[in-house]
């Protein structure tokens, strides 16, 4: 039997040495996010004054996610036509994806896990947006970083992880179940954990935060459909996963979500497996080698 390991244990975890720092221009963007009085040309600065952040922005808004019919060249063009908090957004998971470190742990691939991240986001904001719900750029922020703790706990708590690991092959269980039997907590505690660190927003802490607890985000109704889309999008395939086992306990709660049918599920993940194919090249990442269509099919 597992040895529960007492909560304040993930603050010893996350110490202050452990935790990487993120770049001045995704805190900069960040602290102005918090402002009502600037607007384009202020958050222009910081993007600008990084050329590598510079390039992956436009790049971003010139991929088929926005599908524009002219190329856009200008940073202000790009946060006047796509909005200032999606690009933030972008900038921000961008700049995570720069600072989690890559474990040596068995066969844990980094980019693997932002295959999956991507492939989660896309689907939370197609889901956001096809229920109204505000503010969908930041689902698809809260799904790209809902996993972002994962690699730094692997990397504290490598003999734990292992037979955390191994215990989800054997009995086809979700990490986070797991996780609380073991520690107390779970990895979408320490994301959250790692976000209030960063002075991320309170919406995206909560998001994160709340990502593996759907049944209690439905039950609450239309008030909590955001976070309900990011806790739904948790349960899709990883892409290295030969079966899809939480196939069932997605489906059903896609349809107390959206109260639609296997037809209407069926296109989104086709709209989901079209962007993530075109998505994944503009963060070096490959197209998973299975579609969400194609495991919904069996």
């Amino acid at each position: 039997m597992s040895t529960v390991i007492n909560t304040t244990a993930l603050e010893d975890v996350f110490h202050s040495d452990v935790l990487p720092a993120l770049p001045h221009s995704a805190i900069a963007l960040l602290q102005l996010s918090q402002r009502d009085d600037v607007g384009p040309p202020e958050f222009a600065k910081p993007i600008e004054a990084d050329p590598g952040l510079m390039g992956q922005v436009l790049k971003f808004v010139n991929s088929s996610y926005f599908g524009f019919s002219r190329e856009i060249m200008s940073v202000q063009q790009a946060l006047t036509l796509v909005g200032t908090r999606a690009i933030t957004n972008f900038a921000l998971w961008n700049a995570v994806f720069s600072v989690i470190p890559n474990p040596k742990f068995g066969p844990f691939d980094l980019k693997s896990l932002w295959q999956d991240s991507l492939r989660r986001a896309i689907l939370a904001r197609k889901l956001g947006r096809t229920l109204k719900v505000d503010n969908a750029e930041d689902l698809f922020a809260g799904a790209l970083l809902q996993d972002m703790a994962i690699p730094l706990l692997l990397k504290e708590l490598p003999e734990q992880y292992q037979s955390l690991v191994e215990r989800r092959a054997a009995e086809s269980r979700r990490l986070s179940g797991l996780e609380q039997e073991m520690f107390g907590w779970d990895h979408a505690d320490a994301a959250a954990l790692l976000a209030n660190r960063w002075s991320l927003p309170t919406d995206f802490v909560t998001l994160i935060a709340q990502h593996t607890q759907l049944e209690s985000l439905l039950a609450e109704g239309e008030s909590a459909r955001g976070g309900a889309c990011v806790a739904l999008a948790s349960l899709l395939p990883s892409c290295s996963d030969e079966d899809w086992n939480e196939k069932a306990e997605f489906v059903a709660g896609y349809e107390r979500l959206t109260q639609g049918d296997q037809a209407s599920l069926a296109d989104l993940f086709i709209d989901v497996d079209e962007n993530t194919a075109s998505f994944a090249p503009l963060l070096k990442l490959p197209t998973p080698k299975r579609t969400l269509s194609g495991y919904l099919a069996e």
